[in-house]
This record gives structure tokens, C-alpha cells and sequence, in this order.
């Protein structure tokens, strides 16, 4: 017999799965953006990988309560130095793509 107890434990764990889940596939949709505009503007992405920074509830335009992530991620503009960027995402939707100030190759 299952206690009630045991299924809160349960319910949590299940629940601390699927948002680790969830958070994989936005940090993929991340990675992707990240890796379009690299390549779009010329750039290397380094390391072929991109960071969480911060993680936040946030709503949206249609007042639904997200999750709001930032990921930071390096690239380079001449194979010398290594420069910044940062993509945003409110649930699965990227909202922001930031780079930092670079050299042109």
C-alpha cells in the first residue's frame, strides 16, 4: 500500500525531472540560436556550448508566468581573443540575443 508520504515523494521527484527535462531542451534551443548567428555574422562559436547564468519566473506578453533563463556563451571574431554573448530565453522562446563589443576578422 502507498502511503502518502511516499507519493509526494514521488510527485517531487517527477516533478524535479521534468523541469530538468525542460531545461535541457531550452538550453538546446539556445545553443542552436547561438550557433545561427555565429555563423551568420562570420563567428566562431567557441567551445560549442553555452552556459545558464541566471533563471527566473517571469510572465509573459499574455501574462502566463515562465521561466526566464540567461545563457552566456564565448565566441571569436579573429582566433585571438575571446569575446562574450548572451542569449534569453522566456520559456522556450528566445527574447534576447546579446554580443559584446568585438573585432571585425
Amino acid at each position: 500500500m502507498i502511503e502518502l508520504q511516499d507519493l509526494f515523494w514521488l510527485t517531487l521527484i517527477g516533478f524535479l525531472c521534468l523541469a530538468w527535462w525542460q531545461g535541457q531542451k531550452v538550453k538546446e534551443i539556445a545553443l542552436r540560436r547561438a550557433r545561427r548567428e555565429c555563423r551568420d555574422l562570420d563567428l566562431q562559436l567557441l567551445d560549442d556550448s553555452v552556459a545558464l547564468r541566471a533563471i527566473w519566473l517571469k510572465r509573459d506578453d499574455g501574462g502566463r508566468i515562465r521561466v526566464w533563463r540567461r545563457y552566456r556563451f564565448e565566441f571569436t571574431s579573429t582566433g585571438d581573443e575571446r569575446y562574450t554573448g548572451e542569449v534569453v530565453t522566456l520559456g522556450v522562446a528566445v527574447t534576447g540575443f546579446h554580443l559584446a563589443p568585438h573585432r571585425l576578422g
